[in-house]
């Protein structure tokens, strides 16, 4: 359960050519890859951003008591 075999992938293509028609496809198609681009832009600056609080963290000085 939880697989995608040929079947399904082909009876959703053609669920969504239905729906969006054959000149849209293309137009989608261009907003999904920039959507999937900024997703993975967005985690990689995340992770960098905790990589970098956490060194700079760890490199404070504590304050003596």
């Amino acid at each position: 359960m939880g697989n995608i075999g040929l079947g399904e992938i082909l009876i959703l293509v053609l669920v969504v050519l239905i729906l969006f028609g054959p000149n849209k496809l293309p137009e989608l198609g261009k907003s999904l890859g920039k959507a999937v681009g900024e997703f993975r832009r967005g985690i990689k600056e995340g992770f960098e951003e905790k990589d970098d609080s956490s060194k700079s963290d760890s490199t404070t000085p504590s304050k003596p008591a």
